[in-house]
């Protein structure tokens, strides 16, 4: 079934006058660089320091368009409204790059509600942890390093595994699944470590874990690859969650500065080509892997359409899913949703003092220089045009 993305009536039916009108002055501030890079500063100064209006101004402008709430009941009326449009929920409790065992405990307790609630909505089949929300990151570089750990570290290792398989345990009982993020390669090793452990433990008759394959990595092809002639090998599916990437330039500022090669792709197209290779390569063995096509690339989303089709998947096979962030790319999400495909958008929710660097990343993310701005602006202001408000 062919399926018209440049069709903005049916991406933002689900947005007021008012909603559509308050995006499209969003996208437009956004699309200012000078703004974001001063304004995300600010914010994250404002914040840490509680002034008493950083939070209010924050939940005002940009919380609403990119996060469902602070909490999981207060997302609820954002989630009740992507299931009208058939649109499922990606659960995503915001914390990342915590440093305590309390924090630790605190965010594995919240991934484990997190999954209760999902388990009473047919429209949330899946909550994303980071890692780095449940390990102490220098923990997961020293793992990586294959350095000696101290007999503290290694009770610290021991919780950290016995975080994470409370996690996947819980989602295997429950009937629902688990995204794992993908973070900065020089930990990615580690992670991948950990996922390959609760994949083998959970995969067995459904894919319950999804490890997370960065395509814009020279190297994520041949570990997919490799991934699940290993599963095949050990007799388990691999879950894949296809990303281009988030940390492209901490990545290649890392790489010059330490005078190793850059692990990420020459340019965009050798990154596009990995990663429609991929999506070849999961469509092709959909039996045995499960696939989250996670992009906000028009071509990639019509090619995975295009192979659907031409291998007789149904749009809704529970093995075939795209995804794309709350707040972006509604003309994807909403356009596969009203064709019948499997696409969910992924929410994350959480205080203010949580989200904010998740808010910083999608601001600068969306300024001028990325295009990204841009693309969202345009759809936007296209859908305030032929509404004539």
């Amino acid at each position: 079934m062919q399926v018209d993305f440049s069709n903005t009536e049916i991406a933002f039916a689900h947005f007021s006058n008012a909603e559509l009108k308050r995006s499209a002055w969003l996208f437009k501030m956004m699309n200012k660089a000078w703004l974001v890079k001063n304004g995300s500063k600010l914010a994250l100064w404002a914040v840490e320091n509680r002034l008493p209006f950083a939070e209010s101004v924050v939940k005002g402008t940009i919380f609403p368009q990119f996060v469902g709430g602070t909490t999981l009941l207060d997302s609820l009326p954002a989630i009740e409204k992507l299931a009208r449009y058939q649109v499922l929920t990606v659960l995503d409790y915001g914390a990342e790059g915590k440093e305590t065992e309390l924090d630790f405990n605190y965010t594995m307790n919240e991934n484990l509600r997190a999954i209760d609630f999902a388990s009473r909505s047919t429209s949330i089949p899946i909550v994303s942890t980071k890692l780095t929300g449940l390990a102490r990151f220098g923990l997961l570089e020293r793992i990586q390093n294959a350095q000696s750990l101290s007999k503290e570290e290694l009770i610290e290792y021991r919780n950290v595994l016995k975080r994470i398989d409370a996690i996947c345990y819980h989602a295997a009982n429950k009937g629902v699944s688990v995204f794992i993020d993908a973070e900065e390669s020089w930990i990615q090793d580690a992670i991948d470590h950990l996922v390959w452990l609760m994949m083998k433990r959970y995969n067995q008759q459904r894919v319950v874990v999804y490890n997370t394959f960065q395509m814009y990595r020279h190297d994520r092809l041949q570990f997919l690859t490799e991934s699940f002639d290993r599963a095949e090998q050990e007799g388990f599916m691999l879950g894949a969650k296809l990303v281009r990437g988030a940390y492209m330039e901490k990545e290649r500022n890392r790489a010059a500065e330490m005078g190793y090669l850059s692990p990420i792709n020459a340019d965009k197209n050798a990154t596009d080509d990995l990663y429609n290779t991929a999506l070849r390569f999961c469509l092709d063995h959909h039996s045995r892997i499960g696939l989250c096509n996670a992009s906000h690339n028009v071509e990639s989303a019509a090619l995975q359409v295009a192979l659907m089709e031409a291998k007789g998947i149904p749009p809704n096979h529970p093995n075939c899913m795209f995804s794309q962030l709350y707040g972006m790319s509604d003309n994807l999400t909403f356009n596969l949703a009203h064709a019948g495909y499997r696409v969910g958008k992924y929410l994350p929710y959480g205080q203010v003092r949580d989200v904010i660097p998740y808010l910083i990343r999608r601001a600068q993310e969306n300024t001028s220089v990325t295009g990204d701005a841009g693309r969202e602006y345009a759809q936007v202001l296209k859908e305030v045009k032929r509404r004539r408000i």
